[in-house]
């Protein structure tokens, strides 16, 4: 073995970061495994040790054979910690985007391909979970992670551990995949109407306003109908909007990012999301429009998820 690899593979940082980054399902084997002693092992330690000067001190052969017997058991514990985690095999499961500010959800599969139970296993990201694994069986184990921006959210590491069977030593197994999920602008909490866009007036024309097929909010007018008044709005103090209909075959309407309310990008990109939520709801087909992108009317979870993913990634 090169003295280059030699030092990589004693790199204190192997410890606490892992192994790069990887695809493939992960066998935990003593390349992988690490164990250190626990406060309580610490402690026990410390025992053996008062134990065994007593009995050097007093020439007690009771005292010897207790020393040693507590010992025994203490490095037995050694081999039983790493058992814990030998052999297990981790592979990385789904992930479903999220909109900023929600627990984006990793699945992880482990594996236990051995005739043992393992206990005290716990896994973690943020979070830990506590899991036990029967003999040749599979666990499913689901961990959450906040997100704040858009973009791609990639999981930066996972630790596998456990202090089977007596608490005197801690087995770890710091793990890291190519695993990400997609996180969409947070939607603005301010409803606000569609945007009277060039298009979408040309299309729509005067004489759909009235009928059944809503389509958004507009600045209340002298003359629209009282029932059409959006009461919500009003109580939240956000001003007098009356809803807009239109009829069955109701024209297209268009998402611009250039009408879209905003001090800076990320607002105007909230703002978009808001009227993609709530023109799919409402059922309405919509054109969508960024800088350098500009997708045609549809509505449907396809053209959905497209547009919230240009916004994703803009």
């Amino acid at each position: 073995m090169s003295q280059g690899r030699l030092k990589a593979r004693i790199k204190a940082l192997r410890f606490f970061a892992g192994e790069p980054p990887t695809d493939a399902p992960v066998r935990l084997t003593q390349r992988r495994v690490f164990i250190l002693p626990t406060q309580r092992g610490l402690g026990f330690g410390v025992l053996i040790l008062l134990v065994l000067l007593i009995a050097f001190v007093y020439n007690n052969n009771l005292a010897y054979l207790l020393g040693f017997l507590l010992a025994s058991v203490f490095f037995i514990a050694i081999l039983h910690s790493f058992k814990s985690l030998s052999g297990l095999v981790v592979q990385k499961g789904q992930s479903k985007p999220v909109f900023a500010g929600e627990s984006a959800a990793f699945t992880f599969h482990i594996t236990n391909p051995s005739d043992a139970e393992r206990y005290q296993l716990q896994i973690t990201l943020e979070e830990t979970e506590s899991i036990i694994i029967p003999a040749q069986s599979k666990a499913q184990v689901t961990l959450y992670a906040s997100t704040q921006k858009r973009g791609w959210h990639t999981v930066d590491k996972i630790t596998l551990s456990s202090t089977y069977p007596l608490g005197f030593f801690r087995a770890w197994s710091p793990l890291r995949f190519d695993f990400k999920v997609l996180v969409y602008p947070k939607p603005t909490a301010l409803e606000s109407p569609f945007p009277e866009t060039a298009a979408s007036q040309s299309e729509r024309g005067i004489s759909n306003k009235g009928a059944d097929d809503f389509y958004g909010l507009q600045t209340y007018q002298v003359g629209d109908p009282v029932k059409h008044i959006h009461w919500k709005s009003f109580a939240k103090g956000l001003g007098v909007f009356s809803k807009q209909y239109a009829g069955g075959t109701a024209a297209d309407i268009w998402l611009d990012y250039d009408y879209a309310n905003g001090h800076n990008t990320e607002e105007r990109l909230s703002q978009l999301c808001r009227w993609l939520l709530d023109a799919e709801q409402a059922g309405i087909r919509y054109g969508f429009v960024l800088p350098g992108l500009k997708l045609q009317p549809a509505n449907g979870l396809q053209h959905y998820q497209k547009c919230l993913e240009a916004l994703a990634l803009f």
